[in-house]
């Protein structure tokens, strides 16, 4: 091989490599604006709300196929708007966070303006798919998104701890709007699910919040934990915890093992919530609770599909 040919290989090669970089930079980049696991973990209640709409009235999934795609993609584009939003008008705040200063909007990598452009366009992309479902799921997807980007993000989040029960009424309509968009929200079962997800995130978003004590303190943001400290924080969590006890009797139509498992969770949670006040380390503690909370979720709306399954009726 001539040393001309060597040369232009290498050339190939460093190319290729650097479009490889580039791709996988883009990528991450885009998983961080859109908050990846937070857009799952909203994404998941809209399937479960979806699929226990079809097995309380007796639907088939087979028929309801495009109407669950429908239901996803517009619930998702929803959630991706309200979320991108929140990254274009938070970008003070996670210049001062260690947890978010890789973010796109810190770093430059997307200027402000193509994301405050993405979050709109994502916004009203997942209206319009959503509007050939139901409008009762186009209503609750509003309320979700005015509460979280506007309510929650613009107003509240920097001025006071209630911030935390406005960010919570977003994520409680996830599984309304799966519902909704096959069924009237009437049911007890999805007004019983959005109950949980209004409770869960309490102690669920305390935990983060004390993790991250000292970086909201610093960017001035108005945690539970910040402003009223950790023993005030944690007889909270406790209360929100113990709440989330009798919700799985409201749900005994989806079988004693799931009302067996969801109580266990539920005792499992109160416990290392008291444990709170018995540690030698909060940070290990709080991120002990965050862990659970997180499993806690997914386990939780997982096994609502799992026992409605046709094997299993």
């Amino acid at each position: 091989m001539t040393k001309n040919a060597i040369v232009s290989q290498e050339k190939v090669e460093h190319t290729s490599f650097s479009s490889e970089r580039k791709l996988s930079s883009l990528f991450m980049d885009l998983k961080s604006l859109l908050k990846g696991i937070v857009l799952i973990a909203n994404v998941l209640p809209v399937i479960t709300g979806f699929w226990l709409a079809i097995y309380f009235t007796n639907a088939s999934f087979s028929d309801q196929r495009g109407l669950f795609l429908l239901t996803m993609i517009g619930s998702t584009f929803v959630m991706a708007g309200a979320l991108v939003l929140n990254n274009w008008y938070e970008v003070d705040l996670d210049r001062e966070m260690e947890r978010t200063k890789n973010r796109p909007t810190v770093t430059g990598n997307f200027s402000l303006k193509t994301v405050l452009t993405m979050g709109i366009i994502f916004s009203i992309i997942g209206f319009v798919v959503l509007y050939f479902t139901t409008m009762e799921a186009v209503i609750y997807a509003f309320i979700g998104w005015f509460t979280y980007v506007i309510m929650y993000t613009m107003w509240m989040k920097r001025k006071y701890t209630l911030n935390t029960v406005m960010g919570s009424i977003s994520g409680a309509v996830t599984p309304l709007i799966g519902w909704a968009a096959l069924a009237p929200s009437y049911h007890y079962v999805p007004i019983v699910l959005a109950l949980l997800l209004f409770i869960w995130q309490m102690p669920h978003t305390f935990a983060i919040a004390m993790r991250r004590h000292d970086e909201y303190k610093a960017a001035g943001v108005a945690m539970l934990p910040v402003v009223r400290g950790f023993d005030f924080t944690k007889r909270q969590i406790i209360i929100y915890v113990t709440c989330l006890l009798p919700l799985p009797f409201f749900l005994t139509s989806l079988g004693t093992i799931f009302v067996v498992i969801a109580t266990i969770l539920n005792v499992v949670w109160i416990l290392l919530s008291v444990g709170g006040f018995f540690t030698n380390s909060d940070a290990k503690w709080a991120r002990a609770l965050f862990l659970y909370s997180v499993n806690y979720l997914a386990i939780l709306f997982i096994l609502m599909i799992v026992v409605t399954l046709p094997i299993f009726s």
